[in-house]
């Protein structure tokens, strides 16, 4: 984890940037799916099915993709799309939303197509992975709250880590396109809140992106399986927003850090942004603006390593309440190759509390 401080003069703006390959984990041995034999009771898929995606949500708005399949079978690891938005041996399609506040509404886990329940597992409760002692406790069920799907044809689905009370289903139900299976959670071995989708053909892990039957690496011939057009994107924004104190991974996992009014007693104002995808040469833009529209900060560094999630912060320090009140700005673009590829502007009301 790497922290830098930059002090500004008379302005006495801290600046503060942190990185992290935070532990995100999705379980890559997936113990629920078997070689058993395809029910062909079930409603039967053609040769060439396409599935829809398994949340109740608008695909990198309120939730995203934050990791795919490894396609390397080295100890090196390479997604489908020649990055590095995975890890060793990582089997499946990790849809994610932005933090366990969300995850506590719920959002729906649903059926990519039709099908019948063959296994399905609940009672695992959520919790986040954070270093091998929370992982020992998950052994042999890091797939946590599951279910695994027959959809005919030789193809399977499995679902992990719902949430710990939210299966819906069981062994021999009768699912379709869009059935609520349970909720996203955080159960077994997941270091964020998200729904880790597997696919497997005649008894085959397949990548979606791919297609079934086609070897490893990244330069492969494309036959995609899902229902609609789903784009590479290995580098977006999980969430931005403003705080008192200075957030770490685990705040924003946990859904700290929403609010829009903040105390002008308060010691100091900052404004993070949570991202994932970077890499090396990524340049960051911080800006932030007082209630008068001066810009107080404005801050560029290109970033030294890549990472799987990141968290980046500029701050003011409020010396003797010195900061007016009213509404302040935060903005943030990221640049790659002079392509902005996130960029976000966030407000927040700065007053005293009487």
């Amino acid at each position: 984890m790497k922290l830098r401080h930059y002090f500004y003069g008379f302005l006495v703006a801290l600046v503060i940037v942190l990185a992290t390959n935070y532990l995100l984990t999705a379980n890559a041995n997936i113990p629920l799916f078997s070689n058993s034999v395809i029910d062909n009771s079930v409603a039967q898929v053609p040769n060439n099915p396409k599935f829809a995606i398994p949340l109740k949500c608008q695909l990198d708005k309120d939730c995203f993709i934050l990791l795919y399949s490894d396609r390397d079978p080295s100890p090196k690891a390479v997604d489908f799309g020649c990055g590095r938005q995975t890890y060793d041996g990582h089997k499946g399609t990790d849809f994610a939303i932005s933090d366990q506040k969300i995850m506590a509404q719920g959002v729906p886990v649903t059926a990519v197509a039709p099908g019948k329940v063959l296994r399905a597992r609940d009672g695992v409760p959520d919790r986040l992975i954070k270093n091998q002692a929370d992982k020992d406790t998950v052994k042999n069920i890091e797939c946590g709250n599951g279910i695994v799907i027959d959809h005919g044809n030789g193809w399977e689905t499995q679902y992990c880590h719902l949430r710990n009370g939210s299966v819906v289903v069981k062994p021999g139900t009768v699912v379709e396109t869009g059935t609520q299976l349970g909720m996203v959670g955080t159960s077994g071995l997941a270091s964020f809140p998200h729904v880790h989708l597997g696919f497997r053909y005649q008894g085959e892990i397949v990548d979606p992106f791919i297609g079934p039957n086609v070897g490893s690496g990244c330069n492969n011939t494309r036959h995609s399986i899902w229902e609609q057009p789903l784009s590479y994107k290995p580098t977006g924004l999980i969430r931005s927003g403003f705080a008192t104190t200075q957030p770490n991974m685990d705040d924003l996992w946990s859904g700290k850090f929403y609010d829009t009014v903040l105390s002008a007693n308060s010691p100091i104002l900052i404004f993070w942004v949570q991202i994932y995808g970077v890499l090396a040469g990524d340049r960051e833009h911080y800006q932030l603006f007082a209630p008068n529209g001066d810009r107080v900060i404005d801050n560029t560094r290109e970033i030294k390593s890549p990472n799987k999630t990141s968290i980046g912060y500029v701050g003011k320090r409020n010396s003797s309440q010195s900061l007016p009140q009213g509404k302040w700005r935060g903005e943030y673009s990221l640049t790659r190759d002079g392509k902005v590829l996130v960029n976000v502007s966030k407000e927040v009301q700065w007053i005293i509390n009487n």
